[in-house]
């Protein structure tokens, strides 16, 4: 079983994060997006699980497919998975 450090439960987060955002904003334009709601929950159990939820609310005028955020969730899942087979 995995044992991470606090600060590695931080650095995850914070890719998670970054990784989402960057994402999402390499498809729509940050004008676009008036909010983003990203949410990272570590579970130790036979394994280290990962779940990634990303909400966003897109502007009236916007005409990006709300599959971005799945899309999004995912990227961010592999990010953390390259991560986690470095240490």
């Amino acid at each position: 079983m995995i044992e991470l450090t606090d600060e590695e439960v931080d650095k995850i987060s914070e890719m998670v994060v970054s990784s989402v955002e960057n994402f999402i904003f390499s498809k729509v334009s940050k004008k676009e997006v008036i909010d983003i709601d990203i949410s990272v929950e570590l579970c130790y159990n036979e394994g280290l699980d990962i779940d990634v939820s990303v909400d966003i609310i897109f502007d009236d005028l916007s005409s990006a497919n709300a599959d971005i955020a799945d899309e999004a969730a995912d990227h961010a899942i592999k990010a953390v998975e390259n991560f986690l087979d470095k240490i």
